[in-house]
């Protein structure tokens, strides 16, 4: 097979700053659509952290193709999300976003590309980073240019002893209708249980980031229920796409400290026993 030409050329180039205004209506929409117990979530005192998505998803979905060749476009799959928190979004407040390419990395089966974005308050100052891993099944580029992102793999030692909380969660029949609007991601894959089905699923999937903010609240209703803006990094590699009604249980190893924050290492099953989220990390000042 011929080589695929990827722009390396973008890397490193910032895109154009974009406002977005945080309604809190939709933050607690947010919170509600991923079934969040979170108090200070679903009053609206401040977005849930997977929130944080919400106003550089187009974005970051938009710089990372700005670097990708037309055929390979419809093959990305989420690969990890990596978020840093400075602080939790405010609802009301107006924020700026921007992101670049960091890294093209050609793998045995495809190619992934990162980005990562910043969002900004109106005063300039940081509220959070996030890196974005893009994987193109069957993408052929045997080079690497740029910077992967930052590690977070699991330490398999800690499976020599049990894990320190274990919680479970269920995903709704409608999870994903309720989710799409306020993440403002319509992907029929998540909508259309014939598309999916084309598309080689075994039929509506729930989308990661919903997953990834059921892993959020998993870890903060353990450690840091009612001071949820403790959290200062989430970080995770989708495994597999869960489904409507699956239950997920997440295990959580308390694993040390990084610069005076408490670190914890957790990974999520399907009922079946299937990986749906590896090399979780979660940071807690």
């Amino acid at each position: 097979m011929s080589e695929h030409v990827f722009n390396v050329d973008g890397i490193g180039t910032w895109s154009s700053e974009i406002e977005f205004p945080v309604e809190k209506q939709r933050a607690i929409a947010y919170a509600e659509a991923t079934n969040d117990p979170i108090a200070q979530h679903l009053d609206g005192t401040y977005a849930p952290p997977v929130f944080a998505v919400v106003p550089a998803l187009s974005d970051l979905a938009d710089t990372t193709m700005g670097v990708v060749p037309d055929e390979l476009m419809m093959r990305i799959l989420h690969g990890e999300q990596d978020f840093r928190f400075h602080r939790p979004i405010v609802p009301g407040e107006t924020l700026t976003v921007r992101s670049k390419v960091v890294g093209i990395h050609g793998k045995s089966t495809g190619v992934v590309v990162t980005t990562i974005g910043e969002t900004r308050d109106a005063a300039g100052a940081l509220v959070n980073e996030q890196y974005f891993s893009g994987f193109f099944k069957g993408g052929v580029w045997p080079h690497e240019a740029g910077t992967p992102a930052p590690a977070h793999s699991f330490d398999e030692s800690l499976r020599e002893r049990a894990a320190d909380f274990v919680v479970e969660q269920q995903f709704d029949k409608d999870q994903t209708f309720r989710y799409a609007e306020p993440a403002g991601d319509p992907m029929p894959i998540h909508l259309d249980d014939d598309f999916a089905k084309q598309m080689g699923l075994p039929g509506i999937i729930i989308h990661g980031l919903c997953t990834m903010a059921f892993t959020s609240h998993a870890v903060l209703s353990q450690v840091a229920i009612d001071d949820p803006a403790r959290l200062r990094r989430l970080a995770v590699r989708f495994s597999k796409p869960a489904r409507p009604e699956q239950l997920m249980t997440t295990s959580i190893w308390r694993t040390g400290e990084t610069e005076g924050r408490q670190v914890y290492a957790f990974e999520s099953a399907s009922g079946d026993g299937d990986a749906l989220i590896k090399d979780g990390i979660a940071e807690i000042a």
